[in-house]
């Protein structure tokens, strides 16, 4: 009776061991905070410097994908624009070669898609991408990265816009300062911040 008494007691211990290691497992500290997604937040300073999330997230991209890395930094203008605070990543793809196109569409597919606990655009959100344009489009984080046609302010008509400014030779990818400086979820353990 001692015996059974004994085993009795230890089953509330079991119990509570085996569902704290369950918990752990089923929430890990990364999978279960997500970023929001990103409103639209411009280049305010000259800074050109490339910051260290973008200067990975372009080499990662070439590394996984192809392409070729394109430009993070530009000279200060008066124009807007991310590159000139270093946190706007050009990946050189042509949207005239069919393999190029089909390799940006598997990225934004992972990119946009669903993580394991159902968040939309998990992946650019943990990057901390803001908004992406590719091929005349343009998917902001502020519309859950609906695709949307895009034209350049400085082209009067698609016709009349060089394949740079309709971003046809190249995918351009603006960082919010925090994925500009790696610090968002998805580069956690993947760059040196010492």
């Amino acid at each position: 009776m001692m015996r059974c008494l004994g085993r009795l007691a230890l089953l509330p211990l079991l119990v509570l061991a085996l569902g704290l290691g369950a918990a752990a497992l089923a929430s890990p500290a990364s999978a279960s905070k997500i970023e929001p997604f990103a409103s639209y937040r411009p280049e305010t300073k000259c800074s050109p410097k490339a910051k260290p999330g973008a200067v990975f997230l372009r080499g990662w991209l070439v590394k996984r994908y192809g392409g070729s890395p394109g430009r993070i930094s530009a000279k200060c203008t008066s124009s807007v624009s991310e590159h000139q605070e270093g946190r706007a990543v050009d990946w050189g793809m042509d949207a005239a070669k069919k393999k190029d196109r089909q390799t940006v569409k598997k990225f934004l597919a992972w990119a946009f898609g669903k993580d394991n606990q159902g968040n939309l655009a998990a992946k650019a959100r943990r990057m901390g991408i803001m908004y992406i344009i590719w091929n005349d489009r343009m998917y902001p984080a502020w519309d859950q990265f609906e695709s949307k046609p895009y034209l350049s302010s400085s082209c009067t008509s698609k016709k009349k816009c060089s394949k740079t400014l309709r971003h046809r030779d190249h995918v351009h990818i603006s960082l919010t300062r925090k994925g500009g400086f790696g610090n968002t979820s998805w580069y956690d353990g993947k760059l040196d911040k010492g």
